[in-house]
């Protein structure tokens, strides 16, 4: 049974290899083009991933995957209820300039 979890694991990971090696644009690849790097992964399976994972892959700065990629509601955005301010306040500006007129 062990194995078999073993087996499908590295499967898998080879799989994941080879999809990130395709997805990864041309300009993000160092030290190999692309397409030497993908002939790394499929010819040497597990070790040509670890290679491309620690040697061919630039990974995002400030977090990667992890990252907080921005506001997840329109409420947590500074920007857009900072709009909101300004269209009521402009509003308000309207309607004092035609009750003033």
């Amino acid at each position: 049974m062990l194995r078999v979890v073993i087996v499908l694991l590295a499967v898998a990971l080879y799989i994941y290899f080879i999809i990130d090696v395709v997805r990864t644009p041309k300009s993000q690849a160092r030290t190999f083009p692309k397409w030497l790097w993908l002939m790394l992964v499929i010819i040497l399976p597990l070790l040509g991933g670890l290679l491309w994972l620690l040697l061919g892959r630039t990974w995002p700065q400030g977090g990667g995957f992890w990252r907080k990629r921005g506001p997840t509601a329109p409420d947590d955005d500074p920007r857009f209820l900072r709009k909101l301010e300004d269209d009521v306040w402009n509003k308000k500006m309207r309607k004092r300039r035609g009750e003033a007129s």
